[in-house]
């Protein structure tokens, strides 16, 4: 996660609480999106970004997880992220997220 996208994020989080704040991820790599998930959970793993030692504990999801899957219009998902989902190992990429979600998220 770019450190702009980190000081977004610590900022909203800032402003509506933790705890009503939930990311949505789209990387295309089970270890890519692991490690945005611990970013905004855990703190920054790279320690270079505002969330360095920052331990959030959001609430963290990727886009093809079932969960948010199912929390969306099925026509709306198709059409922007069916044919992604068709290329993704999302099997990884659901281990990856729960693994971090386990360990570091709070909500």
């Amino acid at each position: 996660m770019d450190l702009e996208n980190q000081k977004r994020v610590k900022d909203l989080a800032e402003k509506y609480g933790e705890e009503n704040l939930v990311v949505i991820l789209g990387a295309a790599e089970g270890e890519a999106a692991g490690l945005a998930a611990e970013t905004v959970t855990a703190g920054d793993p790279t320690y270079a970004g505002p969330l360095t030692g920052v331990q959030l504990g959001l609430g963290v999801y990727h886009c093809c997880e079932p969960q948010f899957k199912q929390a969306v219009n099925e026509e709306v998902y198709e059409d922007q992220i069916g044919m992604m989902e068709m290329v993704l190992d999302v099997d990884d990429i659901i281990s990856e997220m729960k693994t971090i979600r386990d360990q570091f998220s709070k909500y």
